[in-house]
Order: structure tokens, then sequence, then C-alpha cells
């Protein structure tokens, strides 16, 4: 299955830069000095094994973890992660700052993270109407034709339970769309998922989500990987152990970390 073709629209998104990035929990540092920069409307993607720091690093850009040390810049609009919280021109900002620096950021989960007592529908509209204070009913004239690209439409009034694990992360795809991000974050969007579904999701990513956004994908799908990414980045141990272009790092890895991994997951 090829995805390659669909994923490169034109650039629409924000660059994202990383620079000496640290992230440490109690005494146990997971991140140890992460240098990154993605140009705007490029895609990544992060390969390692588990405990790598792969997770982690995908939370702390969108600022759901805080970071010890380093610095994240999204956009060119002057506002950076650091440790002292979100900033911008020396200004911390306030929790409902976070949440607009936050909306600018579409982040889909491994577990789905769909609200259990909203409908499909509900889900999705939670964020643009309660944060961003858009009219609801464009918000869900817009969460109708996403979902219908997605083959969701007949299930706007179904709950999260009454879904399979495919169709709760297309939704959750779709939640983040209707934000109308510059930067997507998928952090192992497939991992929970039976293998004759992980396809359809990936179809999802690669046709709509990515869409020239600026993008980062945690996955263990190497083959997806190649087929949509700019460049491949390998982390083992909090570090980046190798990166260049998709052929360059899957399919003639300088580092043998790089060429047991990808020889295991073969």
């Amino acid at each position: 299955m090829s995805f390659g073709a669909q994923a490169h629209a034109q650039a629409s998104g924000d660059p994202v830069t990383i620079s000496a990035l640290h992230k440490r929990f109690g005494a146990l540092e997971v991140l140890k000095g992460i240098d990154m920069a993605i140009g705007a409307g490029k895609t990544v993607g992060v390969i390692g094994p588990s405990g790598s720091g792969k997770s982690t690093l995908v939370r702390c850009i969108n600022h759901l973890e805080p970071i010890q040390q380093g610095r994240i810049s999204v956009g060119v609009n002057g506002t950076t992660v650091t440790a002292r919280g979100v900033e911008n021109a020396g200004r911390v900002l306030s929790q409902g700052e976070v949440a607009r620096y936050r909306a600018q950021i579409g982040m889909v989960f491994q577990s789905f993270n769909l609200f259990p007592h909203l409908t499909v529908l509900g889900n999705i509209l939670t964020a643009p109407v309660g944060v961003l204070k858009r009219d609801k009913k464009a918000m869900i004239e817009k969460g109708m034709e996403l979902l219908g690209k997605v083959n969701l439409q007949d299930k706007a009034k179904t709950y999260p339970a009454h879904l399979s694990g495919g169709q709760q992360q297309r939704v959750a795809i779709v939640r983040a769309l209707m934000m109308d991000p510059k930067v997507m974050l998928f952090d192992e969007p497939t991992s929970a998922l039976d293998p004759e579904l992980t396809g359809e999701v990936l179809k999802v990513i690669a046709e709509l989500a990515i869409r020239g956004r600026t993008t980062i994908i945690v996955t263990h799908e190497l083959a997806f990987a190649r087929d949509i990414a700019d460049a491949i980045v390998f982390m083992d141990n909090g570090k980046i152990v190798e990166e260049g272009t998709p052929d360059e790092v899957l399919g003639n890895p300088k580092m043998e970390r790089t060429r047991a991994f990808i020889g295991k997951m073969a």
C-alpha cells in the first residue's frame, strides 16, 4: 500500500525547531539534549524502541509535559516552550493563552482519548466551539463534512463505546483537524489497533491529516514512514542516534544500533 502521492500537498504548516531539549521524570532523564529542525510543511517519522523517548518528545512540543532545559519553537510568531512554560516576548503565557497555543497543534494519541460521555459530533465540537469560540452552526457543517471524508458521517450521534478502534481513531483525527492546525503530532496512532484496522487509519493520515501540514509521526509502521516522510529520525535511550531521508535511514543506515532495530522490525 503506497501513501506517498497524497501525503505531500502544498505546504501550509509552520516550522518546528527543537534545541538542546532535556526532559526528566524525577531522577530519570528521558530526553538527553534533542536537537531537531522541521521545515514548514515537512513530515518527519520518528522511530525507535519502546522507552527511547519518542512519545515524550511529541508531548513536550504540545506542552503536555513540562521540560527542564532547552527550547521548542513552533511557527514564526515568537512563541516558545521553555523550562518556565510557554513564553512569548519573555512573558509566560496564562492557561488560556496556552490553550490557544495548543489549538494550532493537532495531537492524535495512541489511545484515542475521546470523551466517553459525548457523541462523535460532541467530541469534535468541544475544542473549536469551547476554546476558540467559533460559530457552532458553522463548526457542525465543517465537522459533518470531515466525518464524511473519513466515512463516519452516519456515526455523528454515536458514542465512542459503540465504535471500533479504527473508527475512534478516525474521529480523533477529525477532532484535531477541526482546529485547522498548522502542525500535526501523531503518537503511535495505530499501536492500539488490530492489524486489519491499521490500514484505514494510515490512509486517513496520509490523504487527509498531513496535506502539507508540518507533521511529526511516532510510528512503528516502517513502510508507512518510508512512504510519507521527508525525513526519518531514529531515537534510542533519549537521544537521536541517526537521521536522514527514508532511503538513508531505513534503506542504508550508518549506525549499528539503527541497523539492529530495523532488522528486528523487518
